[in-house]
């Protein structure tokens, strides 16, 4: 859902209940005791960066005296915002690339989790491999959006050699062996995944596609567990923003019967190999 100035459901929430507050003379502090929240709390719901629950939204709009219009208005911004879609087209209408944007979802996440059933996830990639990625992206890159994407991507990384946050990846057979360039890019881009496992805050499981399954490899999705956890699903068309209490655990669900299909370790170190020698026995026959 978004409004006639292309923000999304969660800014414009954020927006007015700032809004609401000033309108009414009511301080931050003044509001947090009234309704039972946190100042700091209610900052984070102004700065849009905490989803407040529907109690928490009708009980503000009780204590500045919005109208029951205001109300409704207010419900709906809500309940969009629990499943907040966001079009390619409108976001890459506002900016070049969207690296920022996902950089600072993982800023405020101590935990992500990654399953990637079809390319390597964005946080693992190589710079060559990401531009490959990028260059096949529907609605096409130009080439300074494209090189300004590439930085941003690789500038995100930074972020795995943080000790104190966690990062997990579920990546399949399938995404390992699929390859954008010529069998060079694909061999140094497993040696790179190779070479993050080794990270003591970073997990990387494989998902061979011989593994008996115990659920579907699905479209891929990122869990991002932190004040507010949320799951960011990748579609054709838009990117979906899972906010929903309920919802957020079916993806944590479907994570962890993933999981059960991993191998780690020896293990995914000794099955990396064997897709390398199977690209290396292709490029030489």
């Amino acid at each position: 859902m978004t409004g006639a100035d292309g923000l999304p459901a969660r800014q414009q929430l954020a927006a007015r209940l700032r809004q609401l507050r000033e309108l009414a003379g009511v301080s931050g502090r003044d509001l947090a005791q009234r309704v039972g929240i946190s100042q700091p709390t209610v900052s984070r719901i102004e700065a849009g960066r905490t989803v407040p629950s529907l109690p928490v939204v009708e009980a503000w709009a009780q204590e500045v005296g919005a109208s029951e219009e205001t109300r409704e208005r207010l419900a709906a911004l809500v309940e969009a915002t629990y499943t907040e879609v966001n079009t390619w087209r409108t976001a890459f209408g506002r900016r070049g690339h969207l690296q920022g944007d996902i950089r600072e979802q993982e800023a405020v996440s101590q935990d992500v989790r990654v399953f990637q059933p079809s390319v390597v996830p964005g946080l693992l990639q190589t710079a060559e491999y990401a531009r490959r990625v990028f260059s096949l992206f529907q609605l096409p890159y130009s080439d300074k959006d494209l090189a300004a994407a590439v930085a941003g991507r690789l500038e995100r990384q930074a972020a795995l050699y943080e000790g104190e946050r966690r990062f997990a990846f579920l990546i399949t057979e399938a995404a390992l062996r699929w390859r954008p360039g010529d069998t060079r890019l694909l061999l140094a881009q497993l040696h790179r995944i190779a070479s993050v496992s080794t990270l003591d805050n970073v997990s990387i499981g494989l998902i061979p596609q011989d593994r008996e399954a115990v659920t579907f490899l699905s479209h891929g999705f990122v869990i991002y567990d932190g004040e507010g956890p949320s799951v960011s699903v990748e579609t054709i068309h838009a990117n979906i923003t899972v906010r929903d209490p309920s919802d957020v655990e079916l993806y944590r669900a479907r994570w962890s019967l993933l999981d059960r299909m991993a191998i780690r370790g020896d293990d995914a170190l000794a099955f990396l190999d064997r897709i390398a020698a199977d690209l290396r026995a292709l490029s030489d026959g």
